[in-house]
């Protein structure tokens, strides 16, 4: 069948339009990535940190750590917690049965330090339970209002770490999110890991300082009792074994009560996943929780990801179908990789990870597509570990 006069020079006249049409695609995933970088995640860049050295009616802490077979590392970091620079404060260290050397472990340090309190979660032949459950029995036998959370395998920088977070809490505030990067080694995989711990924090800190904070990670973070209590814990999100920091702040921040903690001697390092497997096992706990985020916020994070994902596909295809028009992909991609420079040298200043602008223009690359792929075969994984 003859195509018409007509339909002949439509079509002519659509792909003599085909590159503008594809270019102007190209512009609108640069604009939506633009918006992220200069509207959102400037209000980090521009946050001026402010310090506390003073313990002047700071309120009394409950520290929680949850544990399970951690034996190696709660020899070599939980001293750090127990000897914080604070006046009044309890370590509570929810044993949840461990098969290892940590009950014993944890007998000596009782010994040592009067403020350590331990409490032992047995197994249970018919129930099976996650990390919510152990840490909702350390809130429960916290003494404390104010609830400050990490891990056994979390080493805070200073030991002022616990004076920094009880000083942000504000007569409105409620919750406290601080910053948990990982220890810098050497290879891809650390790279990839302190970079994608970067991105998560510049952006869950971002959105905290414009009201709308949608995650926490429980490396980090603190909140009240009264908040737990007064919204039933975990209840709403208890058939997900993981989330029980950013499903916790998720459906119970709003847009006063949440502050941030980013001094240096605020910040808590963790020990990285060494292993790829390991690390699409932890990405995954993670991408199962980001599911029932509120809607917005999964239209939010969404958004940021497709686009970014799309804006690289665009530009790659962009160049190789149109190669004299080199110059256009070229031009999107350096005002993009310009505008996350100046915005995010202050940034990764703030996180104590400045080495990384440089591996930007590949690592960001790289973090966007694994993370994708990641996410896709992740949410067909019925089974996840309790951490």
């Amino acid at each position: 069948m003859r195509l018409s006069l007509w339909a002949m020079l439509d079509l002519h006249v659509f792909l003599a339009n085909l590159p503008y049409i594809i270019f102007g695609i190209l512009g609108l995933f640069l604009l939506a990535q633009l918006y992220y970088i200069l509207f959102v995640y400037s209000k980090l860049s521009r946050y001026q940190i402010e310090t506390n050295q003073t313990e002047t009616d700071l309120p009394p802490l409950s520290v929680i750590i949850c544990a399970h077979n951690e034996q190696d590392n709660l020899r070599e970091f939980l001293p750090s917690i127990l000897n914080q620079d604070y006046t009044n404060f309890e370590v509570i260290v929810v044993n949840d049965f461990s098969t290892d050397e940590t009950p014993w472990v944890l007998q000596e340090f009782d010994k040592q330090y009067a403020h350590l309190k331990i409490v032992d979660i047995k197994e249970h032949i018919r129930l099976k339970h996650g990390k919510k459950f152990a840490v909702s029995m350390g809130i429960k036998a916290s003494k404390y209002e104010t609830l400050v959370f990490t891990d056994a395998d979390c080493v805070p920088q200073s030991d002022q770490w616990l004076k920094e977070v009880a000083s942000a809490f504000r007569p409105e505030t409620e919750i406290v999110l601080g910053y948990s990067p990982y220890f810098k080694k050497r290879g891809l995989l650390n790279l990839l890991i302190r970079f994608e711990t970067s991105h998560t924090a510049m952006s869950y800190l971002s959105y905290a300082l414009k009201g709308d904070a949608y995650m926490g990670v429980g490396r980090n973070m603190a909140y009240k009792k009264e908040l737990f209590f007064r919204n039933k814990g975990f209840a709403a999100h208890m058939h997900i074994k993981s989330g029980d920091d950013d499903l916790f702040v998720n459906q119970n921040a709003t847009a006063i009560n949440v502050n941030i903690a980013l001094a240096p001697a605020a910040i808590v390092y963790s020990a990285p996943k060494t292993t790829w497997k390991s690390y699409y096992k932890q990405k995954a706990r993670h991408s199962g929780a980001s599911t029932i985020y509120k809607k917005r916020h999964q239209r939010m994070l969404g958004t940021q990801l497709v686009s970014a994902v799309l804006f690289y596909l665009t530009l790659i295809a962009v160049t190789i179908a149109f190669p004299t028009f080199w110059y256009v992909p070229l031009t999107a991609y350096l005002l993009r990789l310009f505008a996350q420079w100046a915005v995010f040298t202050s940034i990764y200043k703030k996180l104590e990870v400045k080495e990384l602008i440089w591996w930007l223009p590949l690592v960001d690359f790289i973090y966007y597509f694994y993370i994708c792929i990641n996410g896709l075969f992740s949410r067909k994984k019925k089974k996840i570990s309790w951490k």
